[in-house]
């Protein structure tokens, strides 16, 4: 009689320190992800875990911390942008991350009826404008899948992104130059 399979005990989670270590060496795009409660008071964020979901319908999500304002007004409103930043946008990013300031009021940024939120009209290369369409808690953030409805190229000026990973910032340098020349990628290491 043959014996009867035995499923293993699932195993633990890695370690949070692990875990953060395996994220850092996986680069990703910096964005800020903007959006506007009932009161029309502008908030956002800087966000790296952002993904494509499906093209058809165009899905997105990104993953916020629980208890930000940025979660909250983006749930209220049921709606939210995620802001592209360019290459030279790591001054921006930083502001976004930081607690406590006025983000706002040092980017230009423009809000206009209909779209998902604000967009740092200087500072995105292309902005994609979201509607809520599911939410998920998973330990202390949410992911937010959003459908796009609007996407907003800054004009004349193609998409040059600015990456976070191994604990810098980094640019590519001229975009479709897939050469891997040495030159080609710069890197600003993070404040410690």
């Amino acid at each position: 009689m043959p014996e009867q399979l035995r499923r293993p005990a699932a195993p633990a989670a890695v370690p949070p320190p692990r875990f953060r270590a395996l994220m850092a060496s996986f680069p990703a795009g910096v964005t800020v992800v903007t959006a506007a409660g009932r009161d029309g008071r502008p908030q956002g964020m800087t966000c790296t875990a952002v993904s494509s979901v499906s093209d058809e319908p165009a899905t997105l999500l990104v993953c916020l911390k629980q208890g930000s304002r940025t979660l909250a007004s983006l749930t209220e409103a049921a709606r939210f942008a995620v802001n592209l930043l360019g290459s030279d946008a790591r001054p921006v990013a930083e502001l976004f991350a930081a607690r406590g300031t006025d983000r706002f009021a040092r980017v230009p940024w423009a809000f206009e009826p209909g779209s998902g939120g604000p967009h740092l009209t200087r500072h995105a290369h292309t902005v994609a404008d979201c509607r809520v369409t599911r939410t998920v808690d998973v330990g202390e953030h949410a992911v937010v899948f959003g459908e796009v409805f609007a996407v907003t190229a800054r004009a004349g000026t193609a998409p040059d992104p600015l990456l976070y990973g191994l604990r810098g910032y980094w640019a590519l340098g001229r975009p479709g130059d897939a050469s891997g020349a040495a030159g080609t990628t710069t890197q600003q290491r993070a404040r410690s």
